[in-house]
């Protein structure tokens, strides 16, 4: 749920009183521990926290006139949700699919007993109680703007390259049967399955037999005389 707030101030003050009190919490952990490289503002009707084009020109390569998300704040309608960037990029590279980054975040968060709803990047909480400030704060403090900045060019590098290695050539993909598993063999194949196939018996053209042993006598046209 997008706001149309232009400023934080008019975001926060658009907000009910509990979910203004919660948010503004862990808006203050954030900003606390947020490196001096980053800025607050709005995005995508969001309270974000982004590296500025001064920082970083070539911006989000999505839609470079924007300057890269690192983290977002937001009061949407089931819940809140605080969406940590850093954790989410890169993730794949480690260890059951988490950078060390990623499963310490994990880790310290089970470590204060709270339950962490989480999807790839997105923590969602009903109340301020449900958030590990602390972890929050650690995590925000561990990735200064800079070394975010090098995840995500690492991430997109890798992005870019795709299944192909480095040059970046699409992988093979074999045809698949609709419906099933199976690949469609190729023409090749076809071929040597053709020819390791064993011959058809030839087709008996002896008449048939009746049911008495007795054969079918066969219809014969004569010459006429």
């Amino acid at each position: 749920m997008q706001s149309a707030a232009k400023t934080v101030h008019e975001y926060l003050a658009s907000l009910p009183a509990d979910r203004r009190a919660a948010v503004s919490a862990v808006r203050d952990v954030i900003r606390k521990n947020l490196d001096s490289d980053y800025r607050e503002g709005m995005q995508y009707g969001m309270i974000g926290y982004y590296v500025p084009h001064q920082v970083f020109p070539a911006g989000y390569h999505c839609d470079p006139s924007k300057p890269l998300t690192f983290a977002a704040l937001a009061s949407q309608k089931n819940a809140m949700s605080l969406y940590m960037m850093g954790v989410y990029c890169g993730c794949t590279d480690g260890p059951g699919g988490e950078t060390p980054y990623a499963r310490w975040f994990r880790e310290a968060w089970a470590e204060t007993g709270k339950k962490l709803d989480m999807g790839k990047s997105c923590i969602r909480f009903k109340k301020v109680e449900d958030v590990a400030l602390d972890v929050v704060g650690e995590a925000i403090r561990r990735v200064p703007a800079k070394r975010y900045v090098e995840w995500y060019l690492d991430v997109l590098a890798k992005t870019r390259k795709g299944a192909g290695g480095a040059m970046g050539k699409p992988a093979a993909k074999s045809a698949v049967k609709p419906g099933t598993n199976k690949a469609a063999p190729t023409p090749k194949k076809q071929a040597a399955d053709k020819t390791a196939r064993p011959a058809k018996p030839a087709a008996n053209k002896s008449a048939p037999k009746a049911k008495n042993g007795v054969r079918k006598a066969t219809a014969r046209k004569r010459a006429p005389r």
